[in-house]
């Protein structure tokens, strides 16, 4: 005799068992998967498009999709990323050996040794070559091993371009499994794939995008006027542009600095207007325009989801970081609804 209390049990059981195998199955190529979705999503109106041009053909069109996430996306990051860690490597190296760090060195001390005049910094307990040899062998060590191991990395993509061009192709088709499993109801499943959508379409298309942006002028900037290392430290500007009320300021006024300590008035002149004209007015004309549709999150827990998903996810977390805040925003808030509604 069966009582239905304990085969529900029995199934409920047996079916957290089979999940948990389940995940650690799926677990190697749960980052490639989780950015596929995220892609996806940001990638949709390019696939209505390409849909539309190649008349309703499902698989020509999701395989124009992905082509295109991989044009403008994979391969100019593969370029981006090698490039930091040759740059981050190399200066890394002029640090610890002493032999290329004397001018940086030199030009740090003596913009300290100017703002002393100003404020009360206790120059001898600065030391500018450990801070450094710190900050970079922090971003070699989350950075290497991505480049290092290429099969790994090969094998990563691959399975993300896989997933991209199913999610594209079927991406209908698993949502509405999702729903038909889901205990909620459809109105609210429907509300948290909405919420979903826009919490990253916000993050990507808004806070993530005008950092990147104001890195790429930053390292556009850096290489015209003569700064070493432009790329790397671009990126470093992308991640200082989400501080609130400082951002990219963070890097270029010590590059600024650096260059007028080291005799090159003009650049550094020319650097101060780019980075006035260029990159500061980023936030605001095109920032607006890039958020004003999504979900407004306060800059400083952006900073902070990002930090955080580095340090949990690694180089992933840049994404997954923000994407997750935004989620668990998103999720009070239909929590909110539903717990009203009752």
């Amino acid at each position: 005799m069966n009582d239905s209390k304990t085969e529900l049990h029995f199934l409920l059981i047996l079916l957290a068992g089979i999940a948990v195998l389940a995940f650690f199955i799926f677990k190697p190529f749960i980052y490639a998967l989780v950015l596929a979705i995220v892609f996806a999503t940001v990638f949709q109106p390019i696939h209505e498009k390409t849909l539309i041009f190649t008349r309703g053909q499902k698989s020509l069109s999701a395989l124009l999709a992905t082509i295109s996430v991989l044009v403008v996306v994979i391969v100019p990051l593969a370029f981006l990323g090698t490039q930091i860690v040759q740059e981050a490597s190399g200066f890394y190296s002029s640090i610890t050996d002493g032999g290329g760090s004397a001018e940086l060195s030199s030009g740090v001390r003596d913009t300290i040794q100017m703002l002393a005049t100003f404020f009360p910094v206790p120059i001898d307990s600065i030391d500018v070559n450990q801070y450094l040899e710190q900050g970079l062998s922090w971003l070699l060590q989350h950075l290497g091993p991505i480049f290092a191991n290429v099969a790994k990395a090969i094998a990563g993509v691959f399975i993300f371009l896989i997933a991209l061009y199913y999610l594209f192709q079927d991406g209908k088709k698993f949502k509405t499994a999702i729903v038909a499993l889901s205990p909620l109801s459809d109105v609210h499943d429907e509300t948290i794939f909405s919420k979903l959508e826009l919490a990253i379409n916000s993050v990507i298309r808004g806070n993530l995008a005008i950092a990147i942006i104001q890195g790429m002028l930053t390292a556009v900037g850096f290489t015209f006027f003569g700064v070493p290392n432009a790329i790397l430290w671009g990126s470093v500007a992308a991640i200082a542009a989400l501080i609130p009320g400082i951002g990219t300021a963070l890097v270029i006024l010590p590059a600024i600095l650096f260059l007028y300590m080291t005799g090159e008035t003009m650049p550094a002149a020319g650097l101060l207007l780019w980075g006035v004209a260029a990159v500061g007015l980023v936030d605001n004309f095109l920032g607006p325009k890039l958020v004003e549709r999504g979900m407004r999150l306060h800059p400083f827990l952006i900073l902070l989801s990002i930090l955080g998903g580095l340090s949990v996810f690694g180089p992933v977390g840049f994404l997954l970081g923000p994407i997750i805040l935004s989620l668990l925003f998103a999720l009070l808030e239909i929590y909110s609804l539903i717990n009203k509604a009752r």
